[in-house]
């Protein structure tokens, strides 16, 4: 008779419960083998209330910060993530920056006015965008001597409009529209095509979402995890 595998279990690097409790949900929505198997905690739960300095030049540089931080205070595999938005002509900004864009106080439509503002002279054709994120896992096989870091992307291809479109979503939703190809390779209708996030329904926009093609590609290496 097989033995049944351990479970792991793993803290995601952030004080929020509701953040926790969405991507236990949508991992056991893209991988139901794994309910049970991967149990997610936040650091608040764990009673670790510390903020961590996101000083990286890079999306993977902040995820591992903030993965490797975890760790160190839990002694449990961490799992963190570090996203935004890249825009072809502005060099790939506001990347890192995307949450902070528009100054302070954060807004969405601080960020939404200064990223409008810096491409005014852009044509249509040019606003090419996409949504990354990375996400780090950070722990020590047992056996091991040393820490191991797994990075995995995901990423969402689309165009900026002029203005804002659609009541749903946050951030920058009202402004990205996603290519075709990626509604195709999602299994959405084409139909939907010239939507922006902002109009796509919440379980549209997830199948599209460069979270859930980053957890899906992670999704092998928790499996050897657990073994």
């Amino acid at each position: 008779m097989a033995q049944d595998k351990t479970p792991i279990r793993i803290c995601l690097a952030t004080q929020n419960r509701h953040k926790v409790e969405e991507l236990q949900s949508l991992l056991v929505s893209l991988a139901p083998d794994l309910a049970g198997q991967v149990v997610l905690t936040s650091l608040g739960e764990l009673g670790i209330h510390d903020d961590v300095i996101e000083d990286g030049a890079t999306f993977a540089d902040n995820a591992r910060i903030k993965a490797q931080a975890a760790f160190a205070r839990t002694g449990l595999w961490s799992l963190s993530d570090d996203s935004g938005l890249e825009v072809v002509a502005l060099g790939g900004a506001p990347g890192i920056h995307s949450a902070r864009w528009g100054g302070e106080p954060r807004s969405d439509l601080r960020n939404i006015d200064k990223l409008l503002s810096d491409l005014r002279d852009v044509p249509a054709a040019d606003r090419r965008a996409q949504f990354h994120c990375t996400l780090c896992l950070y722990g020590q096989p047992a056996g091991s001597v040393a820490p191991q870091v797994i990075w995995r992307d995901g990423l969402c291809t689309g165009t900026l409009r002029e203005s804002l479109l659609g009541q749903g979503g946050f951030g920058y939703d009202p402004l990205f529209v996603p290519d075709l190809a990626e509604l195709v390779s999602s299994g959405l209708s084409a139909e939907r095509a010239g939507l922006t996030y902002a109009e796509l329904r919440a379980d549209e926009k997830n199948r599209l979402s460069h979270r859930t093609r980053a957890l899906l590609a992670l999704l092998p290496d928790l499996r050897a995890l657990i073994g």
